[in-house]
């Protein structure tokens, strides 16, 4: 028998962005119906953002030992058990569900149903035995690793960041397919952990990022002995003996083949929109998402989606900031629009990226005449003491001085950003930047020494020279 729910709130999708919208929604006592058919917490806790940075602290750890000669420490061969390794990311993972869970949001007052969802028509969800009605509907559905039609890649084991995490056993040979973001941090990870790596990327790795700071981490990727093939098209794949895969490798000068252990495709992301009704429900999409405006409304007045079905940038902050935006015009009937231009992303390579606001070349084409300010981290003194010298800082400003981007390769970069992220949110100029103190020694510190030389050409002028020195006269 179906039981009909008619809540003010129906989300569809229990990852990062479904969930704020259920936990906040409820914590003002709105009635809210969340409906999930996989895992609580969706692809971000259990095979994205936390597994990933799992595996990577382990393969940090790991190259750590073996640069620790380098400080004076010997602690002699580096020994991986990549069975603790799998349970270190997945220890993590069971830490976290708690906050995610069935229970919690039950606690909290949500209506949480452990089903699929689906429209039926404009204003009507249908989920298990129940049929939702609500006032605002929430679609949050998230993305799927897109897997393109390689000839051969259905007859193999493939990976995904779905199964990668599954394993208990290292790799010898992992083949990567796609040197974005997802590719190049896995890459790295796994070579640290003593699985031999080799990437094939289509166009550049790390192609959406500046071109100046990508070739720092790309250099420092390959040092470590990960091979990266970029300008590469993988043309086929068949099994090789028991569990192996070949693979077929093209380029403008030579076709080659790869034999491996594993291969993971790495190479993007794919909104979840089949299966929901959105057709059903009147809501224009395509195969990028779920078409929104601004204001991330829908076409269907009662819908809104959020996160990577939103057909935007694919980062699960992004699902936290969009989750704020539409619950101000469901529950305060206030504007709201989405601005890409504040939001941060970093890449958890090593040496990490990050960046915020315009790129150099989206700068110049804006504004013309725009100033670019760097400085590398080789003179940082914690930089130093720390051997962590690969990178800088790229700050882009307008010619009075403005914030536009700001790009960062090195050592805590994700961390860095967070500074400059809030400087362009609030569209601060440098000069608000000179005002601040950074605690000393802290690899943060380039970001003023970066700023500071803005203003160095101001020291060199005839005019301001005679002011100092009229100046001095008055003792």
């Amino acid at each position: 028998m179906t039981t009909t729910l008619r809540p003010d709130i129906c989300v569809i999708g229990a990852g990062s962005g479904g969930l704020t919208v259920a936990a906040a929604a409820a914590s003002f006592g709105v009635d809210v119906v969340l409906i999930e058919k996989g895992k609580m917490g969706g692809d971000c806790l259990n095979y994205g953002c936390v597994p990933s940075k799992a595996i990577i602290a382990a393969g940090k750890h790991a190259h750590a030992i073996a640069e620790a000669p380098h400080f004076g420490v010997s602690s002699g061969d580096v020994k991986v058990d990549f069975r603790k390794v799998h349970a270190h990311i997945h220890s993590v993972i069971g830490t976290i569900a708690p906050n995610d869970s069935v229970e919690r949001f039950t606690a909290l007052g949500v209506k949480v149903i452990e089903a699929a969802g689906a429209f039926t028509d404009t204003e009507t969800v249908v989920a298990g035995d129940y049929e939702i009605k609500a006032r605002r509907f929430v679609v949050a559905t998230g993305s799927s690793a897109f897997v393109p039609p390689i000839s051969g890649i259905d007859t193999v084991d493939y990976l995904t960041n779905e199964t990668l995490f599954d394993r208990s056993q290292k790799a010898r040979h992992l083949i990567v397919i796609g040197g974005g973001p997802i590719g190049m941090e896995m890459a790295q990870a796994h070579r640290r952990l003593g699985s031999q790596v080799t990437v094939v990327e289509g166009l550049k790795a790390l192609g959406k990022d500046d071109p100046e700071l990508a070739a720092i981490v790309l250099e420092r990727i390959r040092s470590e002995g990960v091979e990266i093939l970029e300008g590469a098209t993988v043309t086929e794949v068949k099994k090789h003996g028991k569990s192996g895969v070949r693979v077929t490798v093209k380029t403008e000068e030579e076709e080659t083949t790869f034999t491996g252990s594993h291969i993971l495709v790495a190479t993007g992301r794919a909104a979840n929109v089949e299966g929901i009704g959105l057709t059903e429900a009147g809501i224009d999409y395509d195969r990028s998402g779920i078409k929104v405006g601004a204001n991330l409304r829908s076409s269907n007045k009662r819908v809104y989606a959020i996160g990577d079905v939103a057909g935007g940038l694919q980062f699960t902050h992004v699902a936290g900031y969009h989750a704020g935006l539409v619950l101000q015009q469901i529950l305060f009937r206030a504007p709201a629009k989405e601005n890409r231009g504040i939001i941060p992303w970093a890449t958890f390579t090593d040496p990490e990226l990050a960046h915020v606001g315009l790129g150099e070349e989206e700068a110049r084409k804006q504004y013309g005449n725009i100033h670019v300010l760097r400085w590398p981290y080789a003179e940082n003194d914690r930089a130093l003491a720390e051997r962590k010298t690969d990178g800088l800082i790229k700050l882009i400003t307008s010619k009075k001085g403005k914030i536009l981007g700001v790009s960062i390769a090195g050592a805590g970069a994700g961390e860095m950003i967070n500074m400059w992220a809030l400087a362009i949110a609030n569209k601060m100029r440098l000069s608000d930047v000179r005002g601040y103190v950074p605690p000393y020694p802290t690899m943060a510190e380039i970001g003023k020494r970066a700023t500071i030389t803005y203003y160095t050409p101001m020291t060199r002028k005839p005019f301001v020279r005679r002011i100092v020195g009229f100046m001095r006269r008055f003792g």
